[in-house]
């Protein structure tokens, strides 16, 4: 491990910080994911692409504890999580983003932000307002604007700086692109790429695939609730016949 001027903490792409082995969940008695497996490095960008419905959003929130799984095992950072509630998954620092933001509307930029601060670990990369704001120069501008009053893009910076705040070791993101403007899409890309070279590990639910191709070092197909293949993203690039069997429309 190394660290910075600023105290950055950067850890070694070895390191596990989140396994997933043979996890089914299900929505009352419908069945929506079945043994799924995959796990995630510091420093490392996953994204799991497929179809909408295959179970990719099913997955997040299985990890996070708001939705508990039937059967598996999830480890995060060495502690077993399957089992427990979201506000202590949060607190090993696991953050989530999720699909539709779940800002306060009513609250500020800056209140929104102060919502999601814990306290620094000394295993992750410490965030605070100054930080949260480099990273995000247009929320410094409307640091006092409510978040009713910002553009889907401007939302979902802030829901990102939120989750950032709570100086988490691995980072859900749950289809940060979609509805976005290709302006504000290129510029998550960078965020992202930025945050991996802290060695953030980001678990990346994605349908862009060009945007996928632009941050992530590996991708899990989720098919029907199953993951049908993992690998690098290159060799997925490479392989027409895959993106055509899974990813068409």
């Amino acid at each position: 491990m190394r660290a910075c001027a600023r105290c950055i903490w950067v850890a070694p792409m070895s390191e596990m910080r989140l396994e997933v082995r043979g996890l089914n969940a299900a929505y009352g008695q419908a069945q929506v994911l079945f043994g799924v497996d995959l796990e995630l490095h510091a420093g490392e960008v996953l994204v799991l692409l497929g179809r909408n419905g295959a179970g990719k959003s099913t997955t997040l929130k299985s990890i996070m504890g708001l939705l508990p799984p039937l059967a598996g095992e999830i480890s995060f950072a060495g502690t077993r999580i399957e089992r427990l509630p979201a506000f202590e998954i949060a607190r090993l620092g696991l953050g989530y983003v999720p699909e539709d933001r779940r800002i306060f509307m009513d609250l500020s930029v800056l209140e929104n932000l102060e919502v999601g601060r814990q306290p620094a670990r000394p295993t992750a990369a410490q965030w605070d307002l100054e930080r949260v704001f480099n990273l995000f120069p247009s929320l410094a501008r409307m640091a006092t604007r409510r978040a009713a009053h910002m553009s889907g893009g401007e939302q979902q910076m802030l829901s990102i700086g939120r989750s950032l705040m709570g100086n988490p070791r691995a980072l859900l993101l749950d289809e940060p692109s979609e509805g976005l403007a290709p302006v504000i899409v290129e510029q998550l890309a960078r965020t992202l790429l930025s945050l991996k070279r802290e060695g953030l590990a980001v678990l990346l639910c994605e349908q862009n695939l060009d945007f996928a191709r632009r941050v992530a070092d590996r991708a899990c197909i989720i098919e029907r609730g199953a993951v049908c293949y993992t690998g690098t993203i290159a060799e997925l690039d490479a392989s027409s016949t895959l993106r055509d069997q899974y990813l068409s429309a």
